[in-house]
């Protein structure tokens, strides 16, 4: 168990060596390294560098993808956001809603490698974690959406969000394995949906114009089954060069999914306060 729920102390001494908190900051600088790319961040030699992203890896704070040959290394926030939202918000609610807001993934020149990559541990089972990804009266809850489909692939979906069903003949469903696997393209920016996130949320009428521009990206939710816990990995990527959804997405994500776990894990959410300005939805 202790191998996949990492304590506060796992945490605190990976971060404690100025190497790994190096290497920690190369990938907040660029994520989706490669060893060899984090060999020369740090300049030191292969092998002490992947010994300390074991620790890293160990503690959670750095997660791992494939891409062909590669092995490519991401920052993940998942124990960091962990901390901040039941420690830190004991005694400093402030200081919670600025760390959940932190970019924790960064735009990538490298279009064929995901952009944004989140690892967190549930106590669920996999059957009723594919419940809450997929039923309005779980997304309602901990996303404040709802997504109406068949969960069929191919087959098309109507976000419904502040009162608005948002509909695009591209916004499909592009993977679905029942407790494993699930993948769906971003929804679409409409005028309606811009409206709104402009007079709810802030956003400049300047960058809504900008992500409606853009091209469309993908969120992929990876289910693994360790028997009393269950890994969700969450991949957001199919941005292009530039991206404005990009950080926006990278700050809202963090507190989507920490909801998403306190809800199966609580059946509770976390408070409203502690959201960041941002929302995944965007």
């Amino acid at each position: 168990m202790a191998a996949y729920s990492p304590d506060v102390d796992d945490v605190f001494r990976a971060l404690a060596d100025p190497t790994r908190r190096r290497l920690l900051d190369a990938l907040n600088a660029r994520n989706g390294l490669t060893l060899r790319e984090l060999c020369a961040e740090a300049d030191m030699a292969r092998q002490s560098v992947s010994k300390h992203l074991a620790v890293l890896e160990a503690a959670q704070l750095v997660t791992t993808m494939r891409s062909g040959r590669e092995k490519l290394h991401y920052l993940n926030p998942a124990p960091i956001n962990g901390i901040a939202e039941r420690w830190i918000s004991r005694y400093d609610r402030q200081r919670v809603i600025a760390l959940s807001a932190l970019k924790h993934a960064l735009e990538e020149e490298t279009m064929d490698a995901p952009s944004f990559v989140y690892t967190t541990y549930i106590r669920t089972t996999p059957e009723r974690l594919w419940r809450a990804l997929t039923e309005p009266e779980f997304t309602e809850r901990y996303w404040g959406l709802t997504i109406d489909t068949d969960w069929q692939e191919g087959s098309p979906f109507t976000l419904r969000q502040w009162g608005l069903e948002i509909e695009d003949p591209e916004q499909v469903v592009l993977e679905s394995r029942p407790y494993e696997r699930l993948s769906y393209g971003w929804h679409a920016f409409t005028p309606e949906w811009r409206a709104e996130a402009h007079q709810r949320v802030g956003f400049p009428e300047e960058f809504l114009e900008k992500i409606a521009a853009e091209r469309r990206s993908r969120v992929t939710f990876e289910i693994s089954d360790l028997g009393e816990l269950v890994k969700l990995t969450v991949v957001h990527d199919g941005f292009g060069p530039g991206s404005a959804v990009l950080p926006t997405i990278s700050q809202g994500w963090p507190h989507v999914l920490s909801n998403l776990k306190t809800l199966l894990e609580t059946d509770d959410v976390l408070p409203a306060a502690a959201a960041p300005s941002a929302p995944a939805s965007a």
